[in-house]
């Protein structure tokens, strides 16, 4: 791009372009409909160029494109601010929306700014835009896919909603009702001010099993952990199909995905086995700490400008829940974390050496970790 500013443009022409973003999910999310693709091609997978490794900014997707550029199917994971840009310039034929959280305040400001210049980016391309598939659970979410040409909407049984207090059109307060088991209605939400509220879904997340438009029920047996993950996969189910893949086949690709980018994976450091688990923010830690089920745990923090050099959204996450495990904080922002477990009343090590932290461990250990870290541990194990 340094010798050719047009380079991305002209590595997405005559691709079929399918797009994932959204502040969470978005690397395992492209991972499922990679692989769902990849199942379908068969022994044509040359046809498929996806960027695995989550590099997911102009130069980081022209780098992945130009590595397979006679590929004619992209599966490009879409960092939020780029979407717009994206959009405009490869004229994607599926974008995924997934959800809006704060994330890198720094960095992405305010999450409705995002939104709306999502929103801006398909309005502007009308019929010749993509066709949008969005989180039915998310406002922000909705509210950017209302000008898309046409919305496939998934019911994703989201359990995070402290990002979706006031509503993204008019700023009235959000309400969401609560469900009522037995007549199978509820928890969907509606402004108290404007028309705004959750669409009639065409896919639905149901008690770990997919729900599709004709009513079938899909078990996804995944080999990654977490409910969220089956949000994910519904998603990339849903796009999958648009793409002209069958439910089946595109199941069975989803569930070659292990450890994508690193995430979940299993690794040996010295002695200690750890299992890798990543989170960036509030509602990311809101999903990874019921998967920590190890007797200790290991969380790293750093504030480098991948991570997002705030770190105050340390306070809203409910570290509580560790309360009688053995915990060790470690990483640049070791220190903050310790304050902030202090006051959740865990016991805890500060050890903000990550190998000193990771040396030691007999029995395994679950590790959690923000972008930077994260990706010292992969490269420190070999994942």
């Amino acid at each position: 791009m340094q010798l050719d500013p047009q380079a991305l443009a002209k590595l997405l022409v005559g691709k079929r372009v399918a797009m994932v973003s959204g502040t969470n999910g978005k690397t395992t999310t492209t991972h499922f409909l990679a692989a769902a693709v990849r199942a379908s091609l068969g022994r044509d997978t040359y046809r498929l160029v996806h960027n695995a490794d989550g590099a997911n900014l102009h130069h980081g997707i022209a780098s992945a494109l130009s590595e397979r550029p006679r590929a004619d199917i992209a599966i490009l994971e879409t960092d939020e601010r780029v979407v717009a840009d994206m959009v405009r310039l490869g004229r994607p034929e599926v974008l995924v929306l997934l959800n809006f959280s704060r994330d890198q305040l720094d960095r992405h400001h305010e999450i409705k700014g995002l939104g709306r210049s999502w929103r801006n980016a398909l309005d502007a391309v009308g019929l010749d835009g993509p066709v949008v598939v969005a989180n039915a659970d998310e406002p922000l979410i909705v509210w950017a896919a209302q000008t898309a040409r046409k919305v496939i909407w998934v019911d994703t049984a989201t359990t995070w909603i402290q990002d979706a207090s006031l509503c993204p059109n008019c700023g009235a307060n959000l309400v969401r009702d609560q469900p009522d088991p037995e007549a199978g209605t509820g928890g969907d939400w509606h402004c108290t001010g404007c028309e705004l509220a959750q669409p009639k879904a065409d896919y639905a997340v149901v008690d770990g099993s997919i729900v599709d438009p004709e009513g079938h029920r899909w078990d996804p047996q995944l080999n990654v952990p977490g409910s969220f993950n089956v949000s994910n996969a519904a998603c990339a189910l849903a796009a999958a199909q648009l793409m002209g893949i069958d439910a089946d086949t595109a199941l069975v690709g989803m569930r070659t995905v292990t450890s994508p980018a690193g995430r979940f994976a299993t690794a040996r450091y010295g002695e200690t086995t750890a299992r890798l688990l990543l989170a960036k923010n509030p509602a990311g830690w809101a999903e990874a700490l019921p998967l920590a089920q190890t007797d200790t745990v290991i969380l790293a923090i750093d504030s480098a400008a991948a991570d997002g050099r705030d770190v105050s959204w340390l306070w809203d996450v409910d570290f509580e829940q560790l309360a009688g495990r053995t915990v060790v904080a470690t990483g640049p922002r070791a220190q903050d974390l310790a304050v902030r477990l202090t006051y959740a009343g865990v016991e805890h090590r500060c050890v903000p050496d990550l190998t000193a932290a990771l040396a030691g461990h007999l029995a395994p250990v679950d590790v959690i970790a923000t972008y930077t870290p994260f990706q010292k541990l992969r490269k420190m194990g070999g994942v």
